[in-house]
């Protein structure tokens, strides 16, 4: 009796310590920041954004999200009306490998998640960048966990806070955002 006890208590401390330990890993995505002070943790939930458009490449796919209030831009007709993004919208970029669907080999899908981009308005935080904070939070699999994109990184990007606002001033016209709400 008393070793299977002990087997009972071995294997629920065991349990404990994986589930304690998935809660460090999940933890830790939202304890990073680039420098410039833009952290993971300012776009807690966008897992659950809408869908603004998707994007490919010969090396990833990718789908771009954002918070109520860039839906609420888009479906006002910013940025292609030249209106302002208002301050406290979001957007998030989460790229993954290319792979082809299992059941349509033709088709397509994400395969291992490669980084999560993201971009806030806050024009009085940025305003030497347009308004635009940018991050870039590379995925590293093996520890489950993220950190801030580095020039050696594949595309390579600056890792501060201002990382994407050379590349956007393409779009400075439609402040600084390239893509398109996609047709519904």
């Amino acid at each position: 009796m008393k070793d299977t006890r002990m087997l009972t208590i071995a294997t629920m401390a065991g349990v404990l310590a994986g589930v304690g330990g998935l809660a460090i890993s999940a933890q830790d995505k939202y304890t990073v920041r680039v420098p410039g002070g833009l952290a993971f943790a300012e776009f807690r939930g966008y897992e659950a954004w809408q869908a603004i458009s998707i994007s490919r490449n010969e090396k990833v796919v990718a789908v771009i999200l954002g918070n109520p209030a860039m839906i609420d831009a888009y479906r006002a007709g910013i940025p292609r009306n030249g209106k302002p993004v208002p301050d406290g919208a979001k957007m998030a970029k989460v790229h993954w490998t290319a792979k082809p669907n299992e059941f349509f080999p033709d088709a397509t899908v994400p395969g291992r998640l490669v980084n999560v981009d993201f971009m806030v308005k806050d024009s009085k935080r940025f305003a030497d960048s347009g308004g635009w904070g940018w991050a870039v939070f590379d995925y590293d699999a093996a520890s489950d966990t993220f950190k801030p994109g580095t020039l050696a990184g594949t595309p390579p990007q600056g890792n501060d806070a201002k990382c994407g606002f050379t590349c956007h001033t393409r779009a400075k016209t439609r402040d600084y955002v390239f893509t398109d709400y996609g047709q519904r």
